[in-house]
């Protein structure tokens, strides 16, 4: 047994990367992310490894910041830049299994991937504006996804599946068998030449922007410190509506 929140695995040219923190729904505390960020860069500087599959264990793929630690003070959010930049300018080719419920931050990890392959009964929120924070970090890689008609998602937090993920470009496909839809793609993905996938990843990405990240943070790191965020997270532990909903 290990009381690790990641796991991570090669074989055959592919890197398995398993957020393994369930009871907590996988949510992106401040030891779970600097264990990622420690196994993202293991992934991307072994030669043999050809492509990076992030997936989990239990039933919610990511729940997003850690609220426990951000009710305490703590602002997990403050790494999680660095962690989208990583997957965003790997050299190797990303692709998230998504099995079940992601939110906030969660959407914003599946978002940078290359490829994210859902459930069809996965669920999927924008839950930041229900909590009294705003989805800013998040929105550089989403926006790069969704197209118009999803993106007042953002403003309502409404709960949606994995067949209007798909349909507004979230995720890549939502389908009944997700794990042999991901092999599928490794294995098609692991036909093509390392340099040539890299080159083309760049291609069709560019690099991650930096100061938009920077500025991004900034704007969240505000709001989780702000008396919004306070209330928001604290009715949201205790099952109540914020003070600020209409009665």
């Amino acid at each position: 047994m290990t009381d690790e929140l990641v796991h991570y695995a090669a074989d055959a040219g592919v890197a398995t990367i398993t957020l393994d923190s369930p009871d907590n729904r996988n949510a992106l505390s401040t030891r779970l992310m600097a264990t990622l960020s420690e196994l993202l860069t293991a992934a991307e500087s072994d030669d043999a490894v050809r492509v990076i599959v992030l997936t989990h264990t239990g039933r919610v793929f990511c729940s997003g910041m850690d609220l426990v630690e951000a009710q305490i003070g703590v602002t997990p959010v403050g790494a999680f830049p660095s962690i989208l930049q990583a997957i965003w300018n790997a050299p190797k080719p990303v692709i998230a299994r998504v099995g079940g419920p992601a939110r906030a931050g969660g959407i914003g990890l599946l978002a940078v991937c290359d490829i994210a392959i859902a459930a069809r009964t996965a669920t999927f929120a924008f839950s930041e504006v229900r909590l009294g924070v705003v989805p800013a970090v998040i929105s550089v890689p989403v926006l790069r996804r969704v197209t118009g008609a999803g993106r007042e998602l953002m403003l309502t937090g409404e709960v949606f599946d994995g067949d209007r993920a798909a349909a507004i470009g979230l995720i890549d496909a939502a389908i009944d068998d997700v794990d042999a839809e991901v092999t599928r793609y490794v294995e098609l993905v692991v036909q093509g030449a390392p340099e040539a996938l890299a080159e083309t990843k760049r291609l069709l990405r560019g690099p991650a922007d930096t100061d938009a990240f920077e500025a991004m943070l900034a704007l969240s790191t505000r709001f989780f410190g702000s008396a919004d965020a306070r209330e928001g997270i604290a009715a949201f532990r205790e099952k109540r509506p914020p003070r600020w909903v209409p009665t």
